[in-house]
């Protein structure tokens, strides 16, 4: 996004600077030529001009909404991912930057990517209000507590990228920092494959489902006393009392960590909470085992 973020900033710099030189210029050469020459002299009183006023109305708005279609057209591109992304979460704490990828492997204050991918963040915070920012990439979030929020980027260059804190977070913010690794594809695929002894996101998921009993109410018969998760993220739920959600990572998160505040139609509210009891990255992994759970199979045999 470097290159149209830029555009646009050239072209507001150079209209900026354009009208502040003709402004200032026909300010200085209007005191000149009219000036007052002798001392009793009056300037002749001027009334009307429709085609002074029509034009200074309707250039400044020409301008403005170029200004807004084409920073318009930046904005939706930057905050609608595309389809095809690698999909990385991050967790920012004081101080530091925490990355899991989806195959389980984990880093800090570093990001190893792969360049001419497509990569998405999926960002929250364990404490205060941090933002992401890699000014090479014209990448910045504002990363909040309690809330998923989502950027992305398209490296198109293999070399090393400063990541800061962009928000004031406390005592330590200037020292928030980190790096954005890109690599050749088959330099990263040789850096993945150290991978995580653990296995991937998504399995580690599992077992924790499976350990914190989620598994005898959630069940994939649709006998349970929770909704079937099978094919849940991505799809509309229907509310108790009216009303309908989008499962995506926001409302899975929610429901995880207070059950009560959306639930589902023609279920009970019998789950407990699990505000304060598992970790950020235990969500991340209950998350990313839900979304997976969309590409199972069914069982059609009878």
């Amino acid at each position: 996004m470097a290159g149209r973020v830029d555009a646009l900033y050239f072209l507001l710099l150079g209209v900026s600077i354009f009208f502040a030189l003709l402004i200032a210029g026909l300010i200085v050469y209007y005191a000149i030529k009219y000036r007052r020459r002798t001392a009793d002299e009056i300037g002749a009183r001027i009334h009307g001009g429709m085609a002074l006023e029509v034009t200074w109305s309707v250039v400044p708005l020409l301008i403005t909404m170029v200004f807004f279609v084409w920073g318009a057209s930046v904005y939706f591109a930057m905050a609608r991912p595309p389809e095809d992304t690698l999909n990385i979460y991050v967790v920012a704490k004081q101080w530091m930057w925490k990355f899991q990828h989806l195959d389980g492997q984990r880093e800090i204050n570093e990001l190893h990517v792969p360049v001419g991918r497509n990569v998405k963040l999926i960002a929250t915070s364990e404490d205060v209000i941090h933002d992401f920012f890699v000014p090479a990439f014209r990448t910045k979030v504002d990363v909040i507590p309690g809330r998923y929020v989502s950027a992305w980027f398209h490296a198109t260059k293999p070399g090393r990228y400063q990541i800061f804190c962009a928000e004031y977070c406390g005592t330590r913010h200037s020292g928030m920092t980190g790096q954005v690794v890109v690599m050749e594809p088959t330099e990263y695929q040789t850096w993945l494959s150290g991978g995580a002894p653990e296995g991937s996101l998504a399995s580690a998921g599992e077992k924790l489902f499976q350990d914190l009993a989620c598994i005898t109410c959630h069940r994939g018969d649709a006998q349970g006393r929770g909704p079937v998760l099978q094919g849940l993220f991505g799809k509309i739920v229907e509310l108790q009392g009216g009303g309908t959600v989008f499962a995506d990572e926001a409302y899975i998160r929610e429901s995880i960590l207070m059950p009560g505040a959306k639930i589902t139609a023609g279920f009970q509210p019998i789950m407990p909470a699990f505000q304060g009891l598992i970790s950020e990255e235990q969500l991340l992994q209950l998350i990313e085992y839900v979304k997976s759970l969309q590409a199972q199979p069914q069982n059609t045999n009878k």
